[in-house]
């Protein structure tokens, strides 16, 4: 018997029983569309923080307060075991005649803060920043005008909101200026609405144009006193600054560090702070979603496994109840290898429509996530290819003992079988 005559009967099999192919191949359906759903996350994630950390420029230079290891001896919440970046770290860089190769620098504070207008309300990023902002994050304002020097030296209570807060609280971006919100309760006028930047917010998340921009000053005085005025200065969670061009980078990281040392008494010690390049920001990044993605993936690969184990179960019920069937096939001249073949055919059939099935429904279910911009979600070809291959290997591993039980059976017994 020929491979194709193999295939048409194990195709005549499965559809005369409908009913129980469909249940046999609901496991790998779900497997198939949780790989494809899981992964799509994973790579969301990463394409995401690509754009965003790319979209800022390549001249970029995050710094942060605290060495890796102090960041991580410190642990979630717990006191600081380092000096932390102040305003006066800002300026006294740019002050510095030695910084040569820095064209700007905005320090930035950043809390959650609950932004009212009305009736409507939005829990969004309150950052606290100044001027220099929109040149060194590459983030120009829209509607309206950036605060300017002044606002911050006077602590001005006004504010710049992201593209997609001004629809949240307005409906319309251009009915959003000179109007008077709230933040945490403190009233703020809209001088300028920021230009939309589109994707999902850090690590995929939430929206990237959802924030609100308030001068440093107001953010450390009037918003959250608390938290940023330390007898050491007025103290800030990131300083991002932009060097003169992407050549001067790694003079400009130098720079940095050699001022930032000074002005934090250390000599032989390592840094208390971190100066991280737009390329090493990404490279961390797409180390850690990779990660993820894996981990994902794997969780999902658990459910097709299972749906595996459910085809080999259905299939030793199919070879149990055909055995008289089986006989007669191999009374009337049908070898080993005829048997086989149809019964590992019906297994592979089902895992790999299954799989179809499957990644129709992984599509769906991410292209829906997608479009409620909770995260970004990306279906790449390597995700179908993977769930495709481990559809088939799936159908060939659990249907092996199957087909080799039936093709084992003993034309005398198996005519005997009721």
């Amino acid at each position: 018997m020929s491979v194709l005559e193999s295939i048409a009967m194990s195709l005549r099999s499965l559809r005369a029983n409908k009913l129980r192919a469909a249940l046999t191949m609901l496991g790998i359906i779900i497997g198939t569309g949780a790989v494809i759903g899981l992964l799509s996350v994973g790579e969301g994630a990463r394409a995401a923080i690509t754009s965003q950390v790319q979209g800022i420029g390549s001249n970029l230079i995050f710094v942060i307060g605290g060495s890796l290891s102090q960041l991580q001896s410190s642990g979630p919440g717990g006191a600081s075991a380092y000096e932390p970046l102040t305003r006066q770290d800002a300026e006294a860089i740019m002050a510095d005649p030695q910084t040569v190769h820095i064209a700007a620098i905005a320090p930035e504070t950043e809390r959650t803060g609950t932004v009212t207008y009305r009736s409507e309300t939005v829990t969004v990023p309150v950052r606290g920043t100044t001027p220099e902002w929109e040149f060194v994050r590459n983030h120009r304002v829209a509607l309206g005008t950036f605060f300017a020097s002044g606002d911050d030296a006077a602590r001005g209570r006004v504010a710049l909101l992201g593209a997609q807060t001004a629809k949240d609280l307005f409906g319309l971006a251009d009915l959003a200026l000179d109007q008077t919100i709230r933040i945490n309760r403190v009233p703020f006028r809209v001088i300028g609405v920021m230009e939309e930047k589109g994707g999902a917010g850090p690590g995929g998340f939430g929206n990237r144009d959802s924030f609100v921009l308030v001068p440093l000053s107001t953010a450390a005085h009037r918003l959250y006193p608390g938290r940023y005025l330390t007898a050491s200065g007025m103290r800030v969670d990131t300083l991002y600054v932009s060097a003169i061009d992407e050549a001067s980078m790694d003079a400009a990281i130098q720079e940095i560090t050699w001022v930032l040392r000074d002005r934090h008494n250390i000599e032989f010690e390592e840094d208390d702070f971190t100066v991280a390049s737009q390329e090493e920001i990404l490279s961390v990044f797409n180390e850690i979603t990779r990660y993820l993605t894996i981990f994902l993936g794997a969780i999902a690969g658990i459910s097709l496994l299972v749906g595996g184990i459910g085809i080999m179960n259905i299939m030793l019920v199919s070879v149990t109840e055909r055995t008289r069937e089986i006989g007669i096939r191999k009374a009337v001249g049908a070898k080993r290898r005829d048997i086989l073949w149809q019964f590992l055919i019906e297994s592979v059939v089902l895992s790999v429509v299954g799989g179809g099935l499957g990644i129709a429904m992984g599509w769906a279910m991410a292209t829906v996530v997608n479009s409620l911009d909770a995260f970004t979600t990306v279906v790449s070809g390597q995700a179908v290819l993977l769930a495709v291959s481990f559809s088939v290997v799936v159908g060939l591993f659990f249907g092996i003992y199957p087909a080799s039980r039936a093709a084992n059976l003993d034309p005398i017994e198996a005519l005997r079988y009721e």
